[in-house]
């Protein structure tokens, strides 16, 4: 058997269908943001809100949950670092808000903690990770609205993904990250994954479905 017929004999790896064989690389996660990344994009992110707000004497930031929440404490104790006072955070669950109750199974409540001193007359700064199609920060909308009457309300997301259906923009944008519909992006926080960082990945592709 010469060299070029123990070529021809070594198994082709497109050929390899083990059901262990590892997925293809296109489908794996792949990060887009890590921790010093977050980390940078949030001091700015501060800094932004100093300098639209005018100080922030005024401010008041409450995060959506779950991601939401841990973003909104992190950009206080920047704004704190900023300003040099102590800046009113809290949550706003706007579970019973979403348009899609009907579609999901039932979520549980997350608490709305509103700090001491209100919302009404103030800017609300609204926190959550990722801004999708708008859908969420609409509720969000709605529930703030029945809690008080804010001077103003903006918005600041980690990262802003497209494919808006409702007219929704952020105010504040860690990453505008363009995406298709068929990939997904997971935020991972400390504080709920045990490390920092965005993921970038594919969906599973639905069996029988053609490429």
């Amino acid at each position: 058997m010469d060299k070029q017929d123990r070529q021809d004999q070594r198994p082709d790896p497109r050929h390899d269908a083990r059901p262990d064989a590892p997925q293809d690389a296109r489908h794996e996660a792949r990060p887009v943001l890590e921790g010093p990344d977050i980390a940078r994009v949030l001091t700015r992110i501060a800094h932004e809100i100093v300098e639209r707000a005018k100080g922030a004497d005024d401010v008041v930031l409450l995060g959506i949950p779950t991601r939401g929440v841990f973003l909104a404490r992190r950009l206080a104790d920047k704004l704190e670092q900023i300003t040099e006072r102590k800046m009113p955070v809290g949550s706003l669950d706007i579970t019973m808000y979403r348009d899609d109750l009907r579609m999901h199974p039932p979520r549980a409540l997350a608490r709305t903690e509103i700090p001491g001193d209100g919302i009404d007359g103030r800017l609300v700064v609204l926190v959550d990770d990722v801004l999708f199609s708008g859908r969420t920060i609409r509720a969000a909308l709605d529930a703030l609205n029945d809690i008080g009457r804010p001077r103003a309300v903006q918005l600041a997301v980690l990262v802003d993904r497209g494919h808006r259906e409702l007219p929704i923009r952020a105010d504040y944008v860690g990453k505008n990250l363009p995406t298709s519909l068929r990939e997904t992006v997971k935020v991972q926080l400390a504080e709920e994954d045990g490390r920092d960082t965005v993921l970038l990945g594919a969906k599973p592709a639905t069996p029988g479905a053609h490429p």
